[in-house]
């Protein structure tokens, strides 16, 4: 494609040149290609042509792609050669013909239509195409139908002088297509793209025959591989020495495979004996070491869960009790009179309170759905850019006051979508940006990464600039009433709850998240499956 855009710029546009040059390129590459102007549609230019000398003047039959298969044209024609042509001009000229009938013999002539008769003195006609090559060129119209519909997000790419590479599947056949499509040199008429597109069939054709050597190879290799170890094991197997190696293993308990004698006498009895035995043992071991292990993990799962329940105990009645202390002392200020110009004050105090003891509650209720496994997802087909910034938009006021910025990065090209609820991930990103605004440094930037880190992963990473988690604490985040600070003076706020729900949240999708400290501050990341739906906002 790189030589045919060299030489396509030193062609002249439109001109006889240009086609001739076409035809040669998908004769030497087996290719269906075509030129297409700035819009993305196709130019016309036919790739395959005849020149007949009729009289004195020449008549150029351009071989249509449409309504003609490769066995309507005469095989073997050479320049020189006569040849008959029934058709219809589409010149006032009379020296373009649109051909109907091609043969090099005269046959009756059907009605409507013109026939020429005359000397070939040019021609490019398909050569070494696979079957049916003209049925192949004819499918590029609908190729680049589905390819219009996603040109935009290619765009730049093709401006930057870099090919771009898609799989096409045909509806009606089923074959599947590579299509290529990269930047020609500017013409007169705006930008030109060199559209090429070429059947995958023989690759799958090569792999179903390697499978049927396959087939017929491993039974070969299977019997010689059981042949050559029966020889191997007759000729080296020592009954006594086997016995001895045996019981050494034992004494240390020591319970891999052991190895059958299979002889008839005293030797084959005693070895058959001490593998049973050596079977018997290793079980009764691995089956007490199993249940050693699930009542050690047992005992340290009922500590955890005391403990666990001790500390929610404990913070559920702090952070009930510290808001309702407050409300019942400027409640009892308002009950005693306080002067006027405090009224306002201490009123806005006590719905203040009143929404972080809402606001625990409601925390506490959705964390009890997820922990008792009621939640339902929705799953469906998102941008996680654009749900990135709507989150954003929503905390404008904090940022402003803390002056901090948000800055989103992602990879270049197509902006993945993601499958997930997207009721649900966004509260993820809420709270994990809330988070990060709460702990930022003023005047830093919370930095938002979205990028593919595996096939079929997305993968959003949400970093800030401020104080790192101490790494003793760096298992314990995502417990319930979890806080950086000690403390408890609500300095950073929240119910400590919002990480406990984001991760419940995420565990629902099967995703990869975890929190690490940075050079900077702190970064958050969780991953989804990509997806290649629909994308519904």
């Amino acid at each position: 494609m790189n030589q045919f855009a060299v030489q396509f710029e030193q062609a002249e546009a439109g001109g006889q040149q240009v086609s001739r040059l076409l035809g040669a390129f998908m004769n030497h590459n087996d290719t269906s290609t075509a030129i297409l102007n700035d819009r993305f549609e196709r130019t016309a230019i036919n790739p395959y042509f005849l020149k007949l000398q009729v009289g004195s003047k020449t008549v150029t039959i351009p071989i249509p792609q449409d309504g003609m298969t490769i066995n309507s044209i005469p095989q073997g024609m050479q320049i020189g050669d006569t040849l008959v042509v029934d058709g219809i001009f589409m010149d006032e000229a009379d020296t373009v013909m649109q051909p109907v009938v091609i043969q090099q013999k005269n046959s009756e002539l059907e009605q409507g239509l013109v026939r020429v008769k005359g000397k070939i003195t040019d021609l490019m006609l398909p050569e070494q195409r696979s079957y049916n090559p003209l049925y192949q060129d004819s499918l590029i119209d609908d190729a680049l139908e589905d390819w219009r519909e996603h040109s935009e997000q290619y765009g730049s790419l093709l401006q930057n002088g870099s090919p771009v590479q898609v799989e096409w599947t045909d509806e009606w056949s089923g074959v599947s297509y590579a299509v290529l499509i990269r930047e020609l040199p500017e013409g007169k008429s705006g930008d030109r793209y060199l559209f090429v597109m070429t059947s995958l069939q023989p690759v799958g054709e090569a792999v179903e025959t390697l499978k049927q050597y396959f087939v017929y190879i491993a039974p070969v290799i299977l019997i010689l591989v059981i042949v050559l170890s029966l020889i191997y094991s007759r000729i080296v197997s020592r009954p006594l020495v086997m016995l001895s190696r045996s019981a050494a293993r034992l004494a240390k308990l020591d319970f891999t495979a052991q190895p059958e004698i299979r002889s008839k006498d005293e030797f084959g009895d005693l070895s058959r004996d001490m593998t049973v035995l050596s079977r018997n043992l290793d079980a009764a071991l691995k089956e007490l070491t199993h249940a050693n292990e699930k009542l050690q993990e047992d005992i340290e799962d009922k500590e955890r869960s005391e403990q666990l329940r001790k500390e929610l105990i404990a913070n559920i009645s702090h952070e009930l009790k510290t808001p309702l202390g407050i409300v019942k002392g400027f409640a009892e200020g308002l009950q005693d009179g306080v002067a006027s110009d405090k009224r306002d004050r201490y009123l806005a105090l006590i719905v203040n309170e009143t929404d972080r003891m809402n606001a625990l509650i409601l925390d506490m209720l959705e964390l009890s759905k997820f922990e008792v496994k009621a939640v339902r997802l929705q799953p469906g087909s998102l941008s996680m850019a654009s749900l990135v910034h709507k989150a954003a938009d929503s905390f404008s006021g904090q940022l402003e006051s803390k002056r901090l910025q948000v800055r989103l990065s992602q990879e270049d090209g197509e902006v993945p979508l993601v499958t997930a609820d997207p009721r649900r991930i966004e509260q993820v990103v809420m709270n994990l940006l809330s988070n990060a605004i709460r702990h930022a440094v003023e005047n830093s930037v919370i930095t938002i990464d979205i990028r593919r880190t595996s096939p079929g992963k997305v993968t959003t990473v949400i970093e800030n600039t401020g104080p790192p988690i101490a790494e003793a604490d760096m298992g314990r985040i995502w417990d319930h009433f979890y806080r950086a600070e000690r403390s408890r003076d609500r300095k950073s706020g929240g119910t400590g709850l919002g990480l406990a729900i984001v991760k419940h949240i995420l565990e629902l999708h099967e995703s990869e998240y975890g929190a690490v400290n940075t050079s900077q501050g702190v970064a958050f990341s969780f991953t989804l499956n990509e997806s290649r739906g629909e994308h519904h906002k």
